[in-house]
Protein backbone atom coordinates (compact mmCIF):
# COMPACT_ATOMS: atom_id res chain seq x y z
CA UNK A 1 0.00 0.00 0.00
CA UNK A 2 1.12 3.47 -0.85
CA UNK A 3 0.94 5.53 2.37
CA UNK A 4 1.51 8.58 0.66
CA UNK A 5 -1.37 8.29 -1.90
CA UNK A 6 -3.63 7.09 1.15
CA UNK A 7 -2.42 10.49 3.26
CA UNK A 8 -4.08 12.12 0.11
CA UNK A 9 -7.59 10.54 -0.06
CA UNK A 10 -7.72 10.52 3.83
CA UNK A 11 -7.23 14.54 3.73
CA UNK A 12 -9.91 14.88 0.78
CA UNK A 13 -12.24 12.92 2.93
CA UNK A 14 -11.43 14.98 5.83
CA UNK A 15 -11.89 17.97 3.79
CA UNK A 16 -15.57 16.78 2.59
CA UNK A 17 -16.85 15.46 6.07
CA UNK A 18 -16.24 19.01 7.81
CA UNK A 19 -17.32 20.90 5.17
CA UNK A 20 -20.76 18.64 5.44
CA UNK A 21 -20.47 19.84 8.69
CA UNK A 22 -20.63 23.49 7.96
CA UNK A 23 -17.11 24.75 8.33
CA UNK A 24 -15.55 27.55 5.95
CA UNK A 25 -13.28 26.46 3.44
CA UNK A 26 -11.12 29.65 4.48
CA UNK A 27 -10.69 27.45 7.72
CA UNK A 28 -10.99 23.95 6.18
CA UNK A 29 -7.99 24.63 2.92
CA UNK A 30 -5.48 25.32 5.78
CA UNK A 31 -6.70 23.26 8.65
CA UNK A 32 -6.42 19.77 6.01
CA UNK A 33 -3.25 21.56 4.28
CA UNK A 34 -1.51 21.30 7.94
CA UNK A 35 -2.87 17.56 7.89
CA UNK A 36 -0.79 17.09 4.71
CA UNK A 37 2.16 19.23 5.69
CA UNK A 38 2.55 17.00 8.85
CA UNK A 39 1.87 13.16 7.51
CA UNK A 40 2.64 13.07 3.94
CA UNK A 41 6.26 13.79 4.35
CA UNK A 42 6.21 11.21 7.36
CA UNK A 43 5.90 8.71 5.26
CA UNK A 44 7.95 9.83 2.42
CA UNK A 45 10.66 10.23 4.88
CA UNK A 46 10.82 13.81 4.36
CA UNK A 47 11.64 16.61 7.23
CA UNK A 48 8.21 18.02 8.70
CA UNK A 49 7.86 21.87 7.25
CA UNK A 50 4.35 22.94 8.46
CA UNK A 51 4.81 26.85 8.28
CA UNK A 52 7.34 26.71 5.39
CA UNK A 53 4.65 24.77 3.15
CA UNK A 54 2.08 27.32 4.26
CA UNK A 55 4.47 30.35 2.87
CA UNK A 56 6.46 28.59 -0.35
CA UNK A 57 3.63 26.24 -1.11
CA UNK A 58 -0.27 27.04 0.15
CA UNK A 59 -0.14 30.99 -0.66
CA UNK A 60 1.46 30.95 -4.00
CA UNK A 61 -0.79 28.73 -5.09
CA UNK A 62 -3.91 30.75 -3.74
CA UNK A 63 -1.78 34.09 -4.78
CA UNK A 64 -0.98 32.99 -7.98
CA UNK A 65 -5.21 31.81 -8.63
CA UNK A 66 -6.06 35.81 -7.42
CA UNK A 67 -4.02 37.38 -9.34
CA UNK A 68 -4.67 35.27 -12.97
CA UNK A 69 -8.21 35.46 -11.98
CA UNK A 70 -9.42 38.24 -9.91
CA UNK A 71 -10.68 40.10 -13.00
CA UNK A 72 -12.83 37.90 -13.96
CA UNK A 73 -14.53 37.50 -11.00
CA UNK A 74 -15.01 41.16 -10.40
CA UNK A 75 -16.48 41.80 -13.66
CA UNK A 76 -18.77 38.66 -13.23
CA UNK A 77 -20.10 39.65 -9.75
CA UNK A 78 -20.63 43.51 -10.90
CA UNK A 79 -22.64 42.12 -13.88
CA UNK A 80 -24.48 39.62 -11.75
CA UNK A 81 -25.07 42.32 -9.20
CA UNK A 82 -26.79 44.75 -12.21
CA UNK A 83 -28.97 41.98 -13.14
CA UNK A 84 -29.95 40.89 -9.66
CA UNK A 85 -30.91 44.25 -8.48
CA UNK A 86 -32.26 46.35 -12.07
CA UNK A 87 -34.82 42.86 -12.61
CA UNK A 88 -33.54 42.29 -15.74
CA UNK A 89 -32.44 38.46 -14.65
CA UNK A 90 -35.76 38.19 -13.04
CA UNK A 91 -37.64 39.28 -16.21
CA UNK A 92 -35.65 36.70 -18.55
CA UNK A 93 -36.32 34.52 -16.05
CA UNK A 94 -39.83 34.89 -15.91
CA UNK A 95 -40.62 35.58 -19.51
CA UNK A 96 -38.98 32.20 -20.05
CA UNK A 97 -40.89 30.23 -17.59
CA UNK A 98 -44.24 31.76 -18.58
CA UNK A 99 -43.41 29.56 -21.96
CA UNK A 100 -44.04 26.19 -20.25
CA UNK A 101 -47.77 27.16 -18.96
CA UNK A 102 -47.10 24.43 -16.19
CA UNK A 103 -45.28 21.53 -18.36
CA UNK A 104 -41.61 20.56 -17.46
CA UNK A 105 -41.04 23.25 -14.98
CA UNK A 106 -38.18 21.25 -13.57
CA UNK A 107 -36.52 20.96 -16.47
CA UNK A 108 -37.49 24.88 -17.12
CA UNK A 109 -35.59 25.92 -14.62
CA UNK A 110 -32.48 24.39 -15.31
CA UNK A 111 -33.02 25.91 -18.76
CA UNK A 112 -33.11 29.52 -17.17
CA UNK A 113 -30.08 28.84 -14.74
CA UNK A 114 -28.06 28.26 -17.76
CA UNK A 115 -29.32 30.98 -20.19
CA UNK A 116 -28.70 33.41 -17.52
CA UNK A 117 -24.69 31.57 -17.01
CA UNK A 118 -24.09 31.02 -19.90
CA UNK A 119 -24.34 34.52 -20.35
CA UNK A 120 -22.29 35.72 -17.89
CA UNK A 121 -24.05 35.64 -14.54
CA UNK A 122 -22.67 34.60 -11.67
CA UNK A 123 -24.29 31.09 -10.56
CA UNK A 124 -24.09 32.94 -6.85
CA UNK A 125 -26.00 35.28 -8.18
CA UNK A 126 -28.38 32.85 -10.60
CA UNK A 127 -29.61 31.33 -7.07
CA UNK A 128 -30.78 34.23 -5.04
CA UNK A 129 -32.76 35.67 -8.36
CA UNK A 130 -34.17 32.36 -9.74
CA UNK A 131 -35.30 30.46 -6.30
CA UNK A 132 -38.63 32.26 -5.90
CA UNK A 133 -39.71 31.85 -9.42
CA UNK A 134 -38.47 28.35 -8.86
CA UNK A 135 -40.68 28.25 -5.63
CA UNK A 136 -43.80 29.68 -7.73
CA UNK A 137 -43.47 27.33 -10.55
CA UNK A 138 -42.78 24.33 -8.53
CA UNK A 139 -45.91 25.02 -6.50
CA UNK A 140 -48.17 25.96 -9.43
CA UNK A 141 -47.33 22.40 -10.82
CA UNK A 142 -47.81 21.01 -7.41
CA UNK A 143 -44.19 19.36 -7.25
CA UNK A 144 -42.19 18.61 -4.48
CA UNK A 145 -39.19 21.10 -3.39
CA UNK A 146 -36.84 18.33 -3.19
CA UNK A 147 -35.98 18.55 -6.99
CA UNK A 148 -35.26 22.41 -6.79
CA UNK A 149 -31.47 22.57 -6.01
CA UNK A 150 -30.84 20.21 -8.63
CA UNK A 151 -32.92 21.96 -10.57
CA UNK A 152 -31.39 25.18 -9.91
CA UNK A 153 -27.90 23.92 -9.64
CA UNK A 154 -27.90 21.59 -13.08
CA UNK A 155 -28.08 24.90 -15.25
CA UNK A 156 -25.51 26.58 -13.32
CA UNK A 157 -22.87 23.80 -13.47
CA UNK A 158 -23.15 21.51 -16.88
CA UNK A 159 -23.45 22.37 -20.04
CA UNK A 160 -23.23 25.93 -19.62
CA UNK A 161 -20.43 25.84 -17.57
CA UNK A 162 -18.26 23.45 -20.23
CA UNK A 163 -20.27 24.68 -23.67
CA UNK A 164 -18.48 25.80 -26.29
CA UNK A 165 -17.62 29.73 -26.06
CA UNK A 166 -18.87 30.11 -22.69
CA UNK A 167 -17.52 33.02 -20.63
CA UNK A 168 -17.37 30.56 -17.05
CA UNK A 169 -13.94 30.15 -15.29
CA UNK A 170 -13.94 26.64 -16.04
CA UNK A 171 -13.74 27.80 -20.40
CA UNK A 172 -10.94 30.58 -19.30
CA UNK A 173 -8.37 28.58 -17.32
CA UNK A 174 -7.48 26.29 -20.55
CA UNK A 175 -7.32 29.45 -22.55
CA UNK A 176 -4.53 31.16 -20.61
CA UNK A 177 -3.01 27.57 -19.91
CA UNK A 178 -2.89 25.52 -22.86
CA UNK A 179 -3.04 28.46 -25.43
CA UNK A 180 -6.66 27.11 -26.88
CA UNK A 181 -9.84 29.39 -27.52
CA UNK A 182 -13.08 29.73 -25.88
CA UNK A 183 -14.79 27.22 -28.80
CA UNK A 184 -11.89 24.55 -28.42
CA UNK A 185 -13.14 21.25 -30.39
CA UNK A 186 -16.24 23.15 -31.28
CA UNK A 187 -17.95 20.15 -33.10
CA UNK A 188 -17.56 17.56 -30.74
CA UNK A 189 -18.17 19.98 -27.80
CA UNK A 190 -21.51 21.25 -29.29
CA UNK A 191 -22.82 18.04 -29.82
CA UNK A 192 -21.52 16.39 -26.63
CA UNK A 193 -23.37 19.86 -25.06
CA UNK A 194 -26.22 19.22 -26.46
CA UNK A 195 -26.05 15.70 -24.98
CA UNK A 196 -25.56 16.42 -21.61
CA UNK A 197 -28.77 19.05 -21.93
CA UNK A 198 -30.93 16.70 -23.00
CA UNK A 199 -29.76 13.54 -20.53
CA UNK A 200 -30.53 16.26 -17.74
CA UNK A 201 -33.91 18.19 -19.32
CA UNK A 202 -34.76 14.19 -19.61
CA UNK A 203 -33.66 12.87 -15.82
CA UNK A 204 -35.51 16.20 -14.27
CA UNK A 205 -38.76 15.72 -16.02
CA UNK A 206 -38.57 11.80 -15.21
CA UNK A 207 -38.18 12.70 -11.68
CA UNK A 208 -40.82 15.49 -11.42
CA UNK A 209 -43.11 12.37 -12.56
CA UNK A 210 -41.71 10.06 -10.39
CA UNK A 211 -42.17 11.96 -7.31
CA UNK A 212 -45.70 13.20 -8.22
CA UNK A 213 -46.58 9.25 -8.71
CA UNK A 214 -45.27 8.08 -5.18
CA UNK A 215 -47.19 10.95 -3.33
CA UNK A 216 -44.47 13.30 -2.60
CA UNK A 217 -45.87 16.99 -3.97
CA UNK A 218 -45.06 20.43 -2.94
CA UNK A 219 -46.85 20.73 0.85
CA UNK A 220 -44.66 17.86 2.21
CA UNK A 221 -44.52 17.31 5.71
CA UNK A 222 -42.25 14.45 5.90
CA UNK A 223 -39.44 17.64 4.94
CA UNK A 224 -37.34 18.74 7.72
CA UNK A 225 -37.54 22.44 7.15
CA UNK A 226 -40.81 23.96 5.97
CA UNK A 227 -41.60 27.21 4.24
CA UNK A 228 -42.75 30.24 6.40
CA UNK A 229 -45.60 32.26 5.38
CA UNK A 230 -43.63 35.11 3.35
CA UNK A 231 -42.09 32.20 1.30
CA UNK A 232 -45.59 31.37 -0.10
CA UNK A 233 -46.53 34.46 -0.74
CA UNK A 234 -47.30 35.13 -4.45
CA UNK A 235 -45.19 37.21 -6.58
CA UNK A 236 -46.46 41.19 -6.86
CA UNK A 237 -48.25 40.99 -10.32
CA UNK A 238 -48.06 44.60 -10.61
CA UNK A 239 -44.05 44.47 -10.63
CA UNK A 240 -42.43 46.26 -12.96
CA UNK A 241 -39.45 44.53 -14.80
CA UNK A 242 -37.18 45.20 -17.79
CA UNK A 243 -38.46 43.90 -21.24
CA UNK A 244 -36.98 40.46 -21.31
CA UNK A 245 -36.26 41.46 -24.98
CA UNK A 246 -33.70 44.30 -24.04
CA UNK A 247 -32.27 42.24 -20.94
CA UNK A 248 -30.83 39.85 -23.17
CA UNK A 249 -29.33 42.43 -25.23
CA UNK A 250 -26.37 42.59 -22.79
CA UNK A 251 -25.83 38.74 -22.66
CA UNK A 252 -25.81 38.64 -26.22
CA UNK A 253 -23.30 40.84 -26.64
CA UNK A 254 -20.58 39.27 -23.99
CA UNK A 255 -21.40 36.14 -25.99
CA UNK A 256 -20.98 38.19 -29.27
CA UNK A 257 -17.41 39.95 -27.68
CA UNK A 258 -16.12 36.61 -26.04
CA UNK A 259 -16.44 34.35 -29.45
CA UNK A 260 -16.31 36.57 -32.75
CA UNK A 261 -12.68 37.25 -34.54
CA UNK A 262 -12.47 40.91 -34.07
CA UNK A 263 -9.41 40.99 -32.04
CA UNK A 264 -5.92 39.43 -33.85
CA UNK A 265 -8.11 37.01 -34.82
CA UNK A 266 -10.02 35.44 -31.85
CA UNK A 267 -12.38 37.35 -29.28
CA UNK A 268 -11.97 39.88 -26.92
CA UNK A 269 -10.85 38.94 -23.34
CA UNK A 270 -13.58 37.29 -21.15
CA UNK A 271 -12.85 40.55 -18.65
CA UNK A 272 -13.36 42.71 -21.56
CA UNK A 273 -16.30 41.25 -22.72
CA UNK A 274 -18.25 41.35 -19.76
CA UNK A 275 -17.18 44.69 -18.78
CA UNK A 276 -18.34 45.93 -22.10
CA UNK A 277 -21.84 44.04 -21.08
CA UNK A 278 -21.79 45.78 -17.66
CA UNK A 279 -21.45 49.25 -19.41
CA UNK A 280 -24.50 48.40 -21.72
CA UNK A 281 -26.61 47.42 -18.80
CA UNK A 282 -25.87 50.52 -17.20
CA UNK A 283 -27.00 51.96 -19.63
CA UNK A 284 -30.12 50.67 -20.58
CA UNK A 285 -31.29 50.15 -16.91
CA UNK A 286 -30.12 53.13 -15.57
CA UNK A 287 -33.37 54.58 -14.58
CA UNK A 288 -34.12 51.21 -12.77
CA UNK A 289 -31.91 52.53 -9.73
CA UNK A 290 -33.51 54.81 -7.01
CA UNK A 291 -31.05 57.45 -6.22
CA UNK A 292 -29.01 57.97 -9.52
CA UNK A 293 -25.32 57.60 -9.34
CA UNK A 294 -25.34 57.03 -5.17
CA UNK A 295 -27.77 54.12 -6.24
CA UNK A 296 -25.87 52.52 -8.92
CA UNK A 297 -22.39 53.04 -6.94
CA UNK A 298 -24.21 50.55 -3.57
CA UNK A 299 -25.10 48.28 -6.45
CA UNK A 300 -21.52 48.03 -7.81
CA UNK A 301 -19.92 47.86 -3.72
CA UNK A 302 -22.10 44.83 -3.68
CA UNK A 303 -21.21 43.02 -6.85
CA UNK A 304 -17.24 43.94 -5.63
CA UNK A 305 -17.93 42.55 -2.44
CA UNK A 306 -19.35 38.99 -3.77
CA UNK A 307 -16.46 38.93 -6.00
CA UNK A 308 -13.93 39.07 -3.25
CA UNK A 309 -15.60 36.25 -1.23
CA UNK A 310 -16.25 34.82 -4.32
CA UNK A 311 -12.47 34.23 -5.59
CA UNK A 312 -10.82 33.62 -1.94
CA UNK A 313 -13.29 30.58 -1.45
CA UNK A 314 -12.05 28.66 -4.64
CA UNK A 315 -8.11 30.01 -4.35
CA UNK A 316 -7.64 29.04 -0.63
CA UNK A 317 -8.67 25.24 -2.19
CA UNK A 318 -6.49 25.91 -5.24
CA UNK A 319 -3.58 26.86 -2.30
CA UNK A 320 -4.26 23.28 -1.16
CA UNK A 321 -3.92 21.94 -4.05
CA UNK A 322 -0.88 23.41 -4.99
CA UNK A 323 0.48 21.30 -1.25
CA UNK A 324 -1.24 18.46 -2.34
CA UNK A 325 0.50 18.83 -5.86
CA UNK A 326 4.15 18.83 -4.23
CA UNK A 327 3.45 15.45 -2.30
CA UNK A 328 5.27 12.42 -3.07
CA UNK A 329 1.92 10.61 -2.88
CA UNK A 330 0.82 13.02 -5.65
CA UNK A 331 3.58 12.05 -7.70
CA UNK A 332 2.95 8.31 -7.43
CA UNK A 333 -0.86 8.61 -7.80
CA UNK A 334 -0.03 10.42 -11.30
CA UNK A 335 2.79 7.34 -12.06
CA UNK A 336 0.37 4.74 -11.36
CA UNK A 337 -2.47 6.24 -13.86
CA UNK A 338 0.34 6.45 -16.36
CA UNK A 339 1.11 2.77 -15.61
CA UNK A 340 -2.24 1.88 -17.56
CA UNK A 341 -1.54 2.96 -20.24
CA UNK A 342 -4.96 3.91 -20.51
CA UNK A 343 -6.09 6.97 -23.52
CA UNK A 344 -4.90 10.33 -22.75
CA UNK A 345 -8.15 12.01 -22.48
CA UNK A 346 -9.27 9.68 -20.31
CA UNK A 347 -6.28 10.50 -17.50
CA UNK A 348 -7.34 13.97 -18.20
CA UNK A 349 -10.36 12.85 -17.61
CA UNK A 350 -9.64 11.07 -14.05
CA UNK A 351 -6.75 13.61 -13.17
CA UNK A 352 -9.01 16.42 -13.40
CA UNK A 353 -11.71 15.22 -11.96
CA UNK A 354 -9.85 13.81 -8.79
CA UNK A 355 -8.32 16.87 -8.17
CA UNK A 356 -11.21 18.84 -8.63
CA UNK A 357 -12.87 16.39 -5.64
CA UNK A 358 -10.38 17.46 -3.17
CA UNK A 359 -10.39 20.93 -3.58
CA UNK A 360 -14.43 20.82 -3.96
CA UNK A 361 -13.70 23.42 -6.81
CA UNK A 362 -14.53 22.68 -10.76
CA UNK A 363 -12.02 25.57 -11.32
CA UNK A 364 -9.60 25.17 -8.65
CA UNK A 365 -9.45 21.42 -9.44
CA UNK A 366 -8.79 22.56 -13.32
CA UNK A 367 -5.80 25.03 -12.12
CA UNK A 368 -4.00 22.24 -9.74
CA UNK A 369 -4.44 19.67 -12.56
CA UNK A 370 -3.58 21.64 -15.58
CA UNK A 371 -1.10 23.38 -13.81
CA UNK A 372 1.11 20.04 -12.41
CA UNK A 373 0.36 18.41 -15.40
CA UNK A 374 0.24 19.73 -18.55
CA UNK A 375 3.52 18.86 -19.61
CA UNK A 376 2.30 15.48 -18.77
CA UNK A 377 -0.66 15.90 -21.16
CA UNK A 378 1.47 17.21 -23.70
CA UNK A 379 4.24 14.48 -23.46
CA UNK A 380 1.35 11.84 -23.69
CA UNK A 381 0.27 13.33 -27.31
CA UNK A 382 -2.95 14.66 -26.12
CA UNK A 383 -4.61 17.27 -28.57
CA UNK A 384 -4.61 20.59 -26.22
CA UNK A 385 -8.11 21.30 -28.05
CA UNK A 386 -9.42 17.94 -26.35
CA UNK A 387 -7.89 18.25 -23.40
CA UNK A 388 -9.00 22.11 -22.63
CA UNK A 389 -13.04 20.96 -23.43
CA UNK A 390 -13.10 17.53 -21.67
CA UNK A 391 -10.97 19.32 -18.41
CA UNK A 392 -14.04 21.54 -18.19
CA UNK A 393 -16.28 18.47 -18.31
CA UNK A 394 -14.73 16.47 -15.63
CA UNK A 395 -14.15 19.26 -13.54
CA UNK A 396 -17.66 19.57 -12.92
CA UNK A 397 -18.47 16.05 -12.03
CA UNK A 398 -16.58 15.33 -8.48
CA UNK A 399 -16.15 18.75 -7.34
CA UNK A 400 -19.82 18.12 -6.63
CA UNK A 401 -19.05 15.66 -3.96
CA UNK A 402 -21.37 17.17 -0.38
CA UNK A 403 -18.78 19.11 0.64
CA UNK A 404 -18.77 21.67 -2.40
CA UNK A 405 -19.96 24.88 -0.97
CA UNK A 406 -21.96 25.85 -3.56
CA UNK A 407 -24.26 22.80 -2.93
CA UNK A 408 -24.20 23.72 0.71
CA UNK A 409 -25.22 27.06 -0.16
CA UNK A 410 -27.77 26.11 -2.48
CA UNK A 411 -29.67 23.69 -0.48
CA UNK A 412 -29.52 26.36 2.81
CA UNK A 413 -31.16 28.57 0.21
CA UNK A 414 -33.91 25.63 -0.80
CA UNK A 415 -34.75 24.70 2.73
CA UNK A 416 -33.38 21.21 1.71
CA UNK A 417 -30.81 18.57 3.06
CA UNK A 418 -28.66 16.25 1.42
CA UNK A 419 -30.83 13.44 2.31
CA UNK A 420 -34.03 14.99 0.30
CA UNK A 421 -32.39 17.04 -2.59
CA UNK A 422 -28.66 15.41 -2.93
CA UNK A 423 -29.88 12.04 -5.00
CA UNK A 424 -30.99 14.52 -8.23
CA UNK A 425 -27.79 16.81 -7.60
CA UNK A 426 -25.40 14.06 -7.92
CA UNK A 427 -26.92 12.26 -10.79
CA UNK A 428 -27.44 15.30 -13.09
CA UNK A 429 -24.06 16.82 -11.71
CA UNK A 430 -21.88 13.86 -11.48
CA UNK A 431 -23.34 11.14 -13.55
CA UNK A 432 -24.22 13.07 -16.19
CA UNK A 433 -21.27 14.49 -16.75
CA UNK A 434 -18.77 11.57 -16.50
CA UNK A 435 -21.47 10.32 -18.82
CA UNK A 436 -20.87 13.29 -21.25
CA UNK A 437 -16.90 12.62 -21.05
CA UNK A 438 -17.03 9.66 -22.15
CA UNK A 439 -19.41 10.24 -25.00
CA UNK A 440 -17.03 13.79 -25.80
CA UNK A 441 -14.20 11.41 -25.88
CA UNK A 442 -15.85 8.58 -28.37
CA UNK A 443 -16.52 11.89 -30.26
CA UNK A 444 -12.77 12.95 -30.24
CA UNK A 445 -11.50 9.56 -30.85
CA UNK A 446 -13.52 9.38 -34.28
CA UNK A 447 -11.73 12.56 -35.19
CA UNK A 448 -13.98 15.59 -35.33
Amino acid sequence: MNWGILILFIAIILFGVLAFRGISALILAPLVTCFVLIFAPIFAGQDIAILNGLKTQFMPAAAKYVSSYFLVFFVGAIFGAVYQFTGAAKSIAKWLAGMCQGKFVAPIIMCITGLLTYGGISGFVVFFVIYPIALQMFRSANLTRRLIPAAISAGCWTWSMYGPGSPSIQNVIPIDILGTTPTAAFVPSLIATVASFVMIFVWLEYRARSFSKRGFYFHDDRMRTQLSPEELQEDDPNEVLPNPIVALIPIIVILVLFNAPIFNGAGLPVETSVFAGVVLAVILFFPRIEGGINGWVKIFNKGAADSGVSILNTAIVVGFGGVVQNTQGFTDLVASLQKLEMNPLIFVMITVAVCAGACGSASGGMGVAFNALKDVYAALGANFEYVHRIGAIAAGTLDTLPHQGAQITLLGICKCTHKEAYFDIAITQIAIPFITCFFFIALASMGL
